[in-house]
C-alpha cells in the first residue's frame, strides 16, 4: 500500500503543477521530478503525503469527513462528464469493439503455432490477449477496497458493514470505471490517447466545454488525495493490527490521544515521502504490481492452509 500510495502522490503533482500552470504559476522542473529524472526531489508528492499523514495523526473522524468530501466532489465530476459526453459518442470509434490481433488470427489459421505466438511482439497487443494484458495493468484501479477492512475497529457494526463497504464500492466503482472508458473512448478513437499524458482532459475538449477543463483537473486531483488517504490508512492499519498479535514490534500499535496509531502514521510518512520524492512512477508502478499480486497470492494460500489447520476459522472459500 506505501507502494501504491507513493505512485498516487507522484501523479497527483504532475496534475497539481498543471492546475497551477491554469493561473501561470509554474514551479521548476527540479521540483518536480526526482533525480532519476533530470531533478532533484518531486516536492509537491512529499508534501501531500506529509498533509494527509498529519490529518490521520490528528483523528479517523476528521479523516473520514475529507475523504467523504473527495469522494462526493469526484463521483460528482465523473458522472457529469459520462452525462455530457455520452451524446458526443460515435459508435465507429467502438468499431471493432475489440481490435484484431494479428498474431490470434495467424494462429487460427494455423499458419503460426501458439507457442510462437507467445515469444512474439504480437502477443498482449489487441485481441484476447490484449484484453487479458491489459486487465493486469487495470487491476492497480482496484487496490485499495481490501483496504477497507482495515478500519475495522473504528466501525459501530463491522461484521455487517464491511461486507456492504468493500462489496458495494467494488461494484459501484466498477460500473464508473466502464462508463467512463466507453464514453472516452467513444467521443476520440483510442489511438488518439497514445502517449497523451492527459487523456482524459484531451477527450473532454472534444465536447466543447472547455469551461470545465478546471474542474476536471481538480476532481482529478482530489481523487488521487482520496486514494493517497485510504493508502495511507490502510497500511498504518494493517501494521496495528500485526502488532497488536505480536508478529510485529509494540511501537506500530502504540496509540496517541486521539486513539490512533500516530507512531506507525509518522513512519510511514517518511517512508513513502521518501519514495514518492525520488523514485520515477514507472518504477513505482512496477513494483505496486508486483508486490500486490505477491500479497494476494499470499492471502488466497493462507486460507487454503488454514482450512485444514483450523476448521473452525470460517474460512469464506
Amino acid at each position: 500500500m506505501h507502494w501504491a500510495g507513493a505512485t498516487v502522490a507522484v501523479s497527483w503533482s504532475q496534475y497539481f503543477n498543471q492546475l497551477l500552470m491554469i493561473f501561470h504559476i509554474q514551479l521548476p522542473d527540479t521540483l518536480l521530478k526526482g533525480p532519476w529524472e533530470g531533478g532533484v526531489v518531486n516536492l509537491p508528492a512529499i508534501i501531500i503525503v506529509c498533509l494527509l499523514s498529519l490529518l490521520l495523526m490528528r483523528g479517523t473522524q476528521e479523516s473520514s469527513r475529507v475523504n467523504n468530501i473527495l469522494v462526493i466532489l469526484k463521483v460528482g465530476v465523473v458522472l457529469i462528464f459520462i452525462a455530457l459526453g455520452w451524446s458526443f459518442i460515435n459508435p465507429a470509434n467502438h468499431d471493432p469493439f475489440i481490435p484484431v490481433n494479428a498474431g490470434e488470427e495467424l494462429v487460427k489459421s494455423g499458419q503460426q503455432s501458439f507457442w510462437s505466438f507467445l515469444k512474439s511482439d504480437d502477443f498482449g497487443h489487441f485481441g484476447i490477449s490484449g484484453v487479458l494484458r491489459a486487465a493486469g495493468i487495470v487491476f492497480f484501479a482496484f487496490i485499495g477496497f481490501d483496504a477497507v477492512s482495515t478500519a475495522a475497529q473504528e466501525a459501530k457494526n463491522p461484521k455487517k458493514g464491511m461486507p456492504i463497504g468493500i462489496i458495494g464500492s467494488l461494484i459501484i466503482c466498477t460500473l464508473l470505471y466502464v462508463l467512463f472508458s466507453y464514453v472516452m473512448t467513444g467521443i476520440e478513437h483510442y489511438t488518439m490517447f497514445k502517449g497523451d499524458a492527459k487523456p482524459v482532459a484531451t477527450a473532454f475538449a472534444r465536447t466543447g466545454y472547455h469551461f470545465l477543463n478546471t474542474a476536471l483537473i481538480i476532481t482529478i486531483i482530489a481523487g488521487y488525495t482520496s486514494v493517497i488517504l485510504v493508502m495511507l490508512l490502510g497500511q498504518s492499519r494493517v501494521f496495528y493490527s500485526m502488532s497488536k498479535d505480536g508478529l510485529l514490534p509494540k511501537i506500530f500499535s502504540d496509540l496517541s490521544k486521539r486513539q490512533t496509531p500516530w507512531k506507525t502514521n509518522a513512519i510511514f510518512m517518511v517512508f513513502v515521502s521518501i519514495f514518492a520524492g525520488f523514485v520515477p512512477v514507472s518504477d513505482l508502478g512496477h513494483m505496486v504490481s508486483i508486490g500486490t499480486l505477491f500479497a494476494f497470492t499470499l492471502v488466497c494460500v493462507g486460507i487454503l492452509v488454514l482450512r485444514k489447520t483450523d476448521p473452525q476459522f470460517g474460512a469464506p472459500i
